[in-house]
């Protein structure tokens, strides 16, 4: 729900637009962290209950961070679009583990001790998540809960902005599209299609099959689908 707070977020990012070269959603993440206690922040937008693309980040862990889980399919952010729920892990080395095996172990490599994501929402459509981190363990207190509310509910007015600066006529739910967002990640989708071809898999285990070859390389799995769709790799072939 919007909140006095949140419009006044939205309102100071949408006037400084005119005399600032940074762009809104950079502004944004910036702000959540100088103002919350967390180290960084990022936007990410959700396709088919998947990333689709990182609107902004503040710092290269928060960017690493949404990279892995787009990799891995799993993490706070995938977790939080699919329930609609906020995501709050105060201490990954304890809960993450449990949630997220392989997410929580390469999450604490970056760097991040703590992460919280938070839905972007319009009704029943979900944008989007806001994902924070620390750099050491640690809640989340009552009256910055709400502040990050307050910023979550800034950013979901701030995309639908976006969307509307981008296109005209775009439903909601197509905002990564409309943003241009889901071009980074074309590939990948093209690479599902291909190995789903290939195999004979259907489209989810395909991707399942990318990204487990990515995980095994240490690699983005976007580098794995270009090699799939250039045909310089067969994802087939066994590992290394």
């Amino acid at each position: 729900m919007e909140s006095y707070r949140s419009r006044q977020i939205l309102h100071r990012l949408l006037d400084e637009e005119v005399t600032s070269p940074t762009p809104s959603a950079d502004r944004l993440v910036a702000w959540c962290a100088r103002s919350l206690p967390v180290t960084g922040a990022a936007v990410l937008l959700m396709a088919r209950g998947q990333p689709a693309g990182t609107v902004a980040a503040s710092d290269e862990v928060a960017t690493g961070l949404e990279e892995l889980q787009f990799t891995l399919g799993e993490g706070p952010c995938v977790e939080s679009s699919a329930t609609g729920r906020a995501v709050l892990v105060p201490d990954l080395a304890e809960a993450g583990r449990r949630r997220w095996p392989t997410f929580a172990g390469r999450a604490m490599a970056l760097g991040a001790c703590a992460v919280f994501a938070l839905p972007l929402r319009v009704g029943e459509i979900r944008l989007g998540v806001l994902d924070l981190y620390r750099d050491a363990p640690g809640p989340l207190v009552d009256g910055d809960l709400a502040e990050s509310l307050a910023f979550a509910d800034a950013a979901t007015a701030l995309l639908l902005h976006l969307q509307d600066q981008a296109t005209a006529g775009v439903a909601p739910g197509d905002a990564p599209t409309a943003l241009g967002l889901e071009h980074g990640r074309a590939v990948v989708h093209q690479a599902t299609g291909v190995l789903a071809v290939q195999t004979g898999l259907g489209l989810q285990s395909a991707l399942v099959l990318l990204r487990a070859r990515a995980h095994t390389l240490g690699v983005p799995v976007a580098d794995v689908a270009r090699g799939v769709v250039d045909g310089t790799l067969d994802v087939r072939d066994p590992f290394p």
